[in-house]
């Protein structure tokens, strides 16, 4: 290759990744945003039922929800890239992110259900994660819990409007941006019912799952924009609990931290 075409190579590649980092951060920044103009809408909804809640987009190959949750960049293409019986985990530049975390194994580790207990301040939450029909997400899920990822961590968003009725967790920097520094597309939205006792994941559009995850205590009414990766079996008690005491200091969106507030102390997943 001629020395003058290999400086113009070189160049576009230089604009490609400041070009992918720049989407990063707009991604990062419309996460936060896009949260919290639909939880508006939840609660302008009121009575009548919100419509969508948290953030995201639609698109079964990628996107973060919930109350959105944290994971930056990248692109609903992302997820597509995954063989067959594979993950595909993107990098993502995020706050909070460990710099030697790594990401899960792109083979899930689990294909069926596999219990799970989140220990938290107010109690334990029991949980029954679906490595069926979202291999992927339980498989981040495990992998993060493995790692204590989410060790100290408060569950920073709680929303008690009629139409969304959750309580969101798994950001490190309790502030709704943060994430593991990787992001999967999405799995088992088709269709998908947010009713109580649901577990699924935040996001900010296709391609941005990462750590942030919500917890159902009431039937919500959203777009099915979020992954359901699983279920509460123990502990809505204890949600409904922490959403009786409202929350602290509500945002243009009605939601915000609880006052009751709740700890992450260790994220326990059953052995096969």
């Amino acid at each position: 290759m001629a020395a003058k075409d290999r400086k113009k190579q070189l160049a576009r590649q230089r604009y490609e990744r400041q070009e992918q980092a720049r989407l990063a951060r707009e991604a990062r920044a419309r996460r936060v945003k896009i949260v919290a103009s639909v939880a508006a809408v939840a609660v302008i909804a009121g009575g009548g039922g919100a419509i969508a809640a948290f953030a995201g987009s639609k698109d079964d190959e990628g996107k973060d929800a919930n109350a959105n949750a944290g994971a930056t960049p990248s692109t609903p293409a992302a997820a597509a890239s995954a063989k067959p019986g594979e993950c595909a985990y993107t990098a993502a530049q995020e706050a909070g992110a460990p710099k030697d975390l790594g990401t899960p194994p792109v083979k899930p580790a689990y294909d069926g259900t596999v219990k799970a207990t989140i220990k938290t301040s107010q109690g334990d939450i029991g949980l029954e994660l679906d490595g069926k029909k979202a291999p992927c997400a339980v498989n981040s899920f495990a992998f993060l819990a493995k790692k204590d990822f989410w060790k100290k961590s408060h569950c920073h968003r709680l929303s008690t409007s009629e139409g969304l009725k959750m309580l969101q967790c798994g950001d490190p920097t309790g502030k709704g941006t943060g994430g593991p520094g990787y992001q999967f597309g999405n799995e088992n939205t088709d269709g998908a019912k947010y009713t109580k006792g649901t577990l699924a994941m935040a996001n900010a559009g296709p391609g941005t799952n990462g750590s942030q995850f919500f917890l159902v205590y009431g039937d919500s009414q959203l777009s099915p924009d979020y992954t359901v990766f699983g279920k509460i079996t123990t502990g809505i008690d204890l949600l409904e609990e922490v959403a009786a005491a409202g929350v602290a200091k509500a945002g243009d969106d009605g939601t915000g931290e609880p006052k009751k507030k709740v700890t992450i102390q260790d994220v326990a997943i059953a052995k096969k």
